[in-house]
């Protein structure tokens, strides 16, 4: 059968879809940025999503959106929050009691769920971008280095400079001095992925199981190696850690609209 279940996630800064077959499994997905047309946007990636899925729209047995442009897509029959959904996707890839650490473009959660994936507890940062992928994309955009060059960079570190100020403009201004005084650009990545990684674990307490999730852990791995070494423990990541939301979204949508006996 071709039936498949989509979720979308629509960040301030990414879009991302996730298309599941009937067992769960991830048969198709997307991201892009979501522009100014979240509608579009969610659209394109739906399309894309399917395609790669091998799948059309009329195949889907049911939609659920969530993040931040949720109530923007046209083709989902129902909404959840990004909280509910993240959670969700996190406990599908690692059932325990777990703390997500999810890096968004523009804010950052963290959310606590028992050894029954019940939520208890969560908090997020919204008032200020530090700590954020902003925050990295404001850093690179200062320093003069692609986005996707970050990671590799600090992981070359061998005396990383650390940053004083939390606050984004302070930080950028700080950076310039850095490069002035001659600092490697090395180092100075790896105070960037530093100084974030401390504005996030100040949010709140961890548990003994920790999963990281979010565009900027899929894309700047070394972030993970650098928080195991701040906690002391390993850190679990799965394969796609950027579709974790839209994954808890389609996840819901299976236990939403669950196919009739004549359908299967």
């Amino acid at each position: 059968m071709n039936h498949c279940y989509v979720g979308v996630d629509i960040g301030a800064s990414r879009t991302k879809v996730a298309v599941l077959d009937l067992k769960k499994n991830l048969v198709g997905y997307n991201v892009r940025r979501s522009g100014i047309d979240f509608s579009k946007t969610a659209e394109e990636c739906l399309q894309a999503s399917l395609k790669m899925a091998g799948r059309t729209k009329a195949d889907t047995a049911g939609v659920v959106s969530t993040g931040y442009g949720r109530k923007n897509v046209l083709f989902a029959q129902e909404t959840k929050s990004e909280i509910a959904c993240h959670g969700k996707g996190s406990y599908f890839y690692f059932p325990l009691a777990i703390t997500i650490i999810d890096i968004g473009g523009q804010d950052n959660k963290i959310i606590k769920l028992d050894e029954a994936g019940r939520r208890t507890g969560f908090k997020m940062n919204r008032k200020c971008a530090a700590g954020t992928g902003g925050f990295l994309e404001e850093m690179a955009f200062r320093l003069e280095v692609p986005l996707d060059e970050m990671s590799s960079l600090a992981s070359r570190s061998t005396n990383m400079v650390k940053l004083g100020s939390f606050c984004t403009v302070f930080s950028a201004t700080e950076v310039l001095e850095n490069i002035r005084s001659g600092k490697r650009l090395e180092d100075i990545v790896k105070g960037v992925f530093f100084s974030m990684i401390q504005r996030v674990l100040e949010m709140d307490s961890l548990t003994e199981n920790v999963v990281m999730t979010g565009g900027v852990v899929e894309n700047n791995p070394y972030i993970v190696t650098m928080t195991e070494e701040l906690i002391g423990r390993k850190i679990l990541v799965s394969k796609h850690p950027q579709l974790a939301g839209a994954i808890g979204a389609a996840l819901y949508a299976i236990d939403l609209f669950p196919l009739k006996s004549e359908e299967l």
